[in-house]
């Protein structure tokens, strides 16, 4: 990559609208762009143009059907790549107080979430760290599935089905605990069946997740994870 390139690239998360945008995507769902213009507070035209750079520099996909036009993050990179800048990007003020509503949202989202197509916030670190405990996962040369850990997934039902050149396994370093949580296709698959066995549920209209009694139970079960520390 030129360093033209590299700076292009840049200058594509270097707009607040832009960043919004990124930010509202990372829940892995398709959004119109008068969704993202009212997320983001900018004008529809205004989102339009935003779009179509990102679309035209390779960062978000688009489709149309009909009269509405749908954009996603182009991939799991893209989405690695948002959460590990918000990740390093410590505020240089505090920010001022907000709403009790926005203020409960931000605790809901540090308690945990998604992070595109895996979990995030405390849940997606206290799964990370029980899985590298009980000698599921490595990471002291960077994240790997041990041969147990793959046993592990066998057993809860959880195929772990490859395709192209993602990882298996991979660090994605989280924006509020600022610690890797577990990603790739192992983190894709568990949040998955997280989702599908009823373990989480999606609350409010952010990415935040709620671990259910059930799933309290379940990761106490399967990973020693005290119901507390999801709370």
């Amino acid at each position: 990559m030129a360093a033209s390139d590299l700076a292009a690239l840049a200058a594509l998360f270097a707009d607040e609208s832009r960043a919004a945008f990124l930010l509202a995507l990372l829940d892995g769902r398709a959004w119109t762009a008068g969704e993202l213009a009212r997320h983001a507070g900018v004008a529809p035209s205004t989102a339009s143009e935003h779009l179509g750079k990102l679309v035209a520099g390779g960062v978000l996909t688009e489709e149309r059907q009909g009269r509405h036009r749908y954009v996603r993050l182009a991939d799991a990179g893209v989405a690695h790549l948002v959460e590990d800048l918000a990740a390093r990007s410590e505020p240089r003020v505090a920010a001022p107080a907000g709403s009790l509503r926005a203020a409960s949202a931000g605790r809901a989202m540090a308690r945990g979430r998604t992070c595109y197509d895996h979990l995030a916030g405390r849940l997606g670190i206290a799964i990370t760290e029980a899985m590298t405990t009980r000698g599921l996962l490595r990471q002291d040369t960077g994240f790997a599935l041990t041969d147990r850990g793959v046993g592990w997934f066998e057993e809860l039902g959880v195929p772990l089905v490859r395709k192209g050149r993602r990882p298996v396994a991979r660090g994605c370093l989280d924006w509020t605990e600022r610690r890797p949580h577990l990603a790739g296709i192992a983190g894709a698959a568990l949040c998955g069946h997280a989702l599908d066995a009823g373990w989480c549920v999606r609350i409010g209209s952010e990415r935040a997740v709620k671990v259910t009694a059930e799933g309290e139970s379940a990761l106490y079960e399967t990973l020693g994870i005290a119901p507390e520390a999801l709370r």
